[in-house]
């Protein structure tokens, strides 16, 4: 085994887990010794969202291809595919990298919050591939890098059998706060949650979130949101699940700061749901609404469906009226 590690951010090919796919470029962000005097790296897949980033042993990584930097074609590529809206957003990304280089301390911060620390969570009967880096306190050795969570109060174990004890003593069978949508017929319901009575909830709730959302800062500051917490009914009578929530401030003209459909959970419409909660919302409290940027990928792509849907649906509306 070579006995010095590859660069951090030098680019080569590197082969898939499986057999028989195409080797990929990627970007080595970080890289640790083994006790087997073997390295690791982690990797960013080129041209794709840091959701795939991993680490991968050196039997994956090809030598012989290191370079300085990722081909440009591939850049080319990603470039094309931007939106206005993402590149102004890299630029600031890039102002934001500049002046870390004169701030240490931030600068370490950033490089750090580059690695994902858990690899999967353990929710219900569900064992989700995590996305992002989060900052649960946790030592990643301690936890084998997975995470067990309470499906009804969202507190986090690092073993199984914590998490079989929790639920013999766990209090809740559904978010707090207040019960204010219940759909009986489809198992849904939408509870009311202030960051300010039910902190250790709302923290709970943004760090499992930030497994699964880039760009989200907020974590522990949860005294001035309001988080609308939606749930599957259980038809058995368990209690209610959160598969997903939207956040807004408690006063500010936006009226959702955050919004998450937990993977397992996604294409059921409950992201298009959310978001005409909070225009309802809006519309009671008689202020105009909407969203903060910049939005996360899946959160742009769930908001722009549910504009498109309702412009058609407003046109052919008004089509029919004339």
């Amino acid at each position: 085994p070579p006995s010095h590690p590859l660069p951090v951010n030098v680019a080569a090919l590197c082969k898939p887990k499986a057999e028989g796919g195409e080797p990929r470029w990627v970007r080595i962000v970080d890289h640790f010794k083994t006790f087997a005097a073997t390295w690791m790296y982690y990797v960013h897949h080129a041209g794709t969202d840091r959701r795939l980033d991993e680490w991968a042993d050196q039997s994956r990584i090809d030598l012989s291809t290191v370079k300085p930097d990722v081909p440009g074609s591939m850049d080319e590529d990603v470039g094309q595919a931007r939106s206005v809206l993402d590149r102004r957003f890299s630029e600031i990304l890039q102002r934001t990298e500049k002046h870390m280089v004169n701030n240490p301390h931030d600068y370490e911060q950033s490089l750090i919050t580059k690695m994902k620390t858990v690899d999967y969570v353990r929710y219900g009967q569900y064992e989700i591939d995590c996305w992002y880096f989060s900052p649960y306190p946790i030592n990643p050795e301690e936890s084998g890098r997975i995470l067990y969570i309470c499906e009804y109060c969202l507190k986090y174990m690092v073993t199984y059998n914590a998490l079989e004890k929790h639920y013999m003593k766990c209090r809740y069978r559904h978010p707090p706060g207040d019960e204010i949508y219940r759909d009986q017929a489809n198992g849904i319901s939408v509870f009311e949650v202030s960051g300010r009575n039910d902190r250790l909830y709302c923290q709970n709730l943004c760090l499992l979130a930030k497994l699964f959302l880039d760009h989200k800062t907020m974590y522990y500051d949860v005294q001035h949101f309001l988080f609308y917490v939606l749930c599957e009914i259980d038809p058995e009578g368990a209690g209610c699940r959160m598969v997903g929530y939207f956040s807004k401030e408690k006063v500010h003209c936006f009226n959702l700061a955050c919004i998450l459909t937990l993977p397992p959970y996604q294409r059921k419409g409950y992201g298009k749901f959310l978001i005409e909660l909070s225009y309802e919302l809006s519309k009671k409290e008689g202020k105009p609404g909407t969203p903060e940027r910049p939005l996360s990928d899946l959160g742009r792509v769930s908001y722009f469906s549910y504009w498109k849907e309702s412009l058609l649906r407003e046109i052919i509306k008004r089509e029919g009226e004339t």
